[in-house]
């Protein structure tokens, strides 16, 4: 039983910001899967990707994560490019990979599976009904929400999210996804639509201004800790949900698991790449407590 499993496809960035053109793997399963790799979980990612990326998964079992590769004839290629302020971004496809179902998944089980799509069709309907009757189904909805035309990456609703969300325990979105997907701006409204039509944890990230957790009527805020500098903010989505989830296994408060979530995400954004660091690090930035702005001033009418 692994405590943990991520099912997402790894990618060939282009990552352009003001400062600098850099190419590395990336997406949700990329970074989550580093982002956790000097803590203490049973874990295993589920991803699919060409034979010629295959020395990214060597990578990865080289840094002793557990990694079932699935055949691919094309590994998925993202363009992502920056202004200077890192909550926003442009993306472009190059690529796309075979999607995951019910047929494709290997034999095994998890207490939480975590489900990162980059695009609407990477994940099957059956395959979430499936997971959620093994274990809990953590799902970061950007992919869902994505289309592709002339190479551009487009957002619109998801299709499939009055018969899915049911299923999702924790779903994770930023602001503007939420809007994609609820019509809403309002970040509590949102938060209680998505609620409603199922998610029992849902998680809004709000970039620079921290995040919220609701759950049960009631919402967790989670300030957002101030980095040493901003220089990357690719995969800080999924570094969050890496330390959200890690703690959650452990059976620790929501307000605790986004505390850790947010201070792992302060973390990442002040380097290049996906981050790497240990337990000891994330427990300096929460003990430090130095806050970018209050949270609370997002509910602000």
């Amino acid at each position: 039983m692994y405590d943990i499993c991520t099912i997402g496809h790894i990618t060939l960035d282009k990552v352009v910001t003001s400062q600098s053109v850099k190419f590395m793997p990336g997406g949700t399963s990329f970074y989550f899967s580093k982002a956790i790799q000097h803590f203490d979980l049973n874990y295993i990612l589920v991803t699919a990707l060409g034979s010629e990326e295959n020395y990214i998964v060597e990578g990865l079992r080289e840094s002793n994560i557990a990694v079932h590769a699935l055949p691919s004839d094309f590994t998925v290629h993202f363009e992502n490019i920056y202004s200077h302020n890192q909550d926003h971004r442009d993306q472009n496809v190059l690529h796309t990979a075979a999607p995951f179902g019910v047929g494709q998944m290997p034999e095994l089980d998890a207490k939480i599976y975590h489900l990162g799509p980059l695009l609407s069709d990477d994940i099957s309907l059956e395959l979430i009904k499936h997971l959620a009757s093994k274990g809990e189904v953590s799902l970061d909805i950007q992919g869902f929400l994505r289309y592709v035309k002339d190479k551009k990456v487009y957002y619109t609703d998801w299709a499939d999210k009055k018969e899915a969300l049911p299923y999702i325990t924790y779903l994770k979105a930023n602001e503007f996804e939420m809007h994609a997907v609820t019509g809403l701006t309002d970040v509590q409204e949102g938060a209680k639509y998505l609620a409603e039509m199922g998610v029992r944890e849902v998680i809004i990230t709000l970039g620079s201004k921290g995040s919220v957790i609701y759950t049960n009527g009631h919402f967790h805020e989670i300030p957002a800790y101030k980095p040493e500098a901003i220089v990357d903010a690719t995969g800080c989505g999924d570094t969050y949900m890496a330390g959200y989830l890690l703690q959650k296994v452990k059976g620790l408060s929501i307000q605790e698991a986004g505390e850790f979530g947010a201070a792992m995400a302060t973390l990442k954004i002040a380097t290049s790449g996906p981050f790497s660091g240990y337990p000891e690090l994330v427990k300096n930035v929460i003990n430090q407590g130095t806050y970018t702005q209050d949270i609370s001033t997002v509910f602000e009418k």
